[in-house]
């Protein structure tokens, strides 16, 4: 191993010293007249090579200081635990240049969400900031005071921490992740009357107000418990009448208001096989009379934008693709004469909606399946669901049951013949 330098740190000349060796160096018909010193003022230079080998040096006021330094960086170096603090400088906005394009592709709603949390949250916000100046408390601060909504602050917040935790693994441009302890505050909270279904008669009364065009749709929607997406994307060729059955393959899904196929369902789980009930068969029946659908295999090219809408099963009334936005229009007259609508806030966004919606009928599925007694684990392969959800929850332990129950343990029904005590 070569011998260390002996004059590591060194001493810098200055041309405003005055002592021998700086005079020697900067002459003073050259540099003017100066005080004469007897020990040097200039600075002291810590001389070091990196993981790399790259000679580096960094300046000092103090000989101590600059021994400390080369005690701490040479340390660091051995143990593999050095980062150049000149990498640690590059702004959030050209980390986010470097980074997101590395990123695995996602979904196209996904990507979109993440790019609209960056534009609209991070960016204007700590864009100008250099990755080593970020703190903690400042990001707690921001997005507590300022992002609003916890699913927002969630979101926000995921993206932030996944930047700078790859910040930390890229040759550690920073030492560690400022964003990786930060709280949230506590979710909102709904009462689960606000998240309950409605009723199969209460569904059969808003039925009753719909145009008789959407009725096989509605039919359709509560005995399978397909997504929107899911249900307005089938297509002929998966379904088999014969079988009584459907497979979820595809869905329609929507990108700032434009609509594209989607070769896979919201997860895993969503690639599925649904039984078709009696009713089912005859909604999905009726609407093959009147479009007869082709059952060609199209596949999906490019983007998606070519919807096939010759091969869906449930269209709108003029042969096109069934969009949210359009039955919302006949959604809510149907629920406001059939009696039911009411306006729920949302505690989180504090937006008004309406209740019930069209993906209730999804619950309504849900709670038949429970209240027939199926295991909740094929309740939930027919859902589609990758586990059991709060919403799922909520279908197994209606309060209602569950306070039935209790009372009944607590107080059972009096014994005919016997009379229990009264309070006088």
């Amino acid at each position: 191993m070569a011998r260390r330098a002996t004059n590591n740190p060194r001493q810098i000349r200055s041309k405003s010293c005055g002592c021998a060796l700086c005079m020697e160096a900067y002459q003073p018909e050259e540099h003017g007249e100066r005080r004469r010193r007897r020990d040097c003022i200039g600075s002291w230079q810590a001389r070091y090579r990196d993981p790399a080998g790259k000679q580096k040096s960094k300046n000092f006021e103090k000989k101590k200081e600059a021994d400390d330094f080369l005690d701490d960086v040479r340390t660091r170096v051995r143990r593999r635990t050095y980062n150049d603090p000149k990498r640690g400088e590059i702004t959030l906005s050209k980390w986010w240049d470097t980074w997101w394009p590395a990123q695995p592709k996602r979904a196209v709603t996904t990507t979109n969400r993440k790019v609209s949390n960056w534009t609209a949250h991070i960016e204007p916000r700590w864009g100008t900031w250099r990755l080593c100046d970020l703190e903690y408390m400042e990001l707690q601060g921001w997005l507590t005071r300022e992002v609003k909504g916890y699913h927002t602050q969630k979101k926000v917040l995921e993206l932030l921490a996944a930047m700078l935790r790859a910040a930390v693994k890229d040759g550690r441009r920073i030492p560690f992740n400022p964003a990786a302890e930060i709280d949230l505050e506590a979710p909102p909270k709904k009462s689960p009357d606000d998240l309950r279904p409605p009723t199969r008669e209460q569904c059969a009364l808003i039925r009753e107000h719909t145009p008789m065009y959407y009725q096989p749709l509605l039919v359709f929607l509560e005995q399978t418990g397909l997504r929107w997406g899911e249900a307005t994307g089938l297509r002929w060729c998966n379904v088999d009448l014969e079988a009584k059955h459907l497979k979820v393959k595809e869905v329609l899904s929507e990108d700032k208001g434009t609509l594209f196929r989607k070769k896979a369902p919201k997860s895993a789980a969503g690639f599925r096989t649904v039984p078709l009930t009696p009713a089912a068969v005859a909604a999905v029946e009726v609407m093959v009379a009147r479009w007869r659908p082709k059952r060609t295999v199209s596949k999906i090219v490019g983007n998606g934008r070519d919807l096939r809408s010759d091969e869906l099963v449930f269209r709108g009334p003029q042969g096109g693709v069934l969009t949210r936005h359009n039955f919302r229009r006949t959604w809510i007259p149907a629920i406001q004469a059939a009696g039911l609508a009411r306006v729920v806030t949302n505690p989180d966004t504090g937006r008004d909606e309406w209740w019930p919606r069209v993906h209730d009928l999804r619950h309504v599925f849900a709670t038949w399946l429970k209240d027939l007694g199926i295991p909740e684990k094929d309740a939930q392969a027919i859902l589609g669901h990758d586990r059991g959800s709060k919403v799922t929850w909520i279908y197994q332990h209606a309060p209602e049951d569950v306070a039935a129950q209790v009372l009944a343990v607590l107080a059972p029904p009096e014994p005919e013949g016997v009379r229990m005590l009264r309070a006088v």
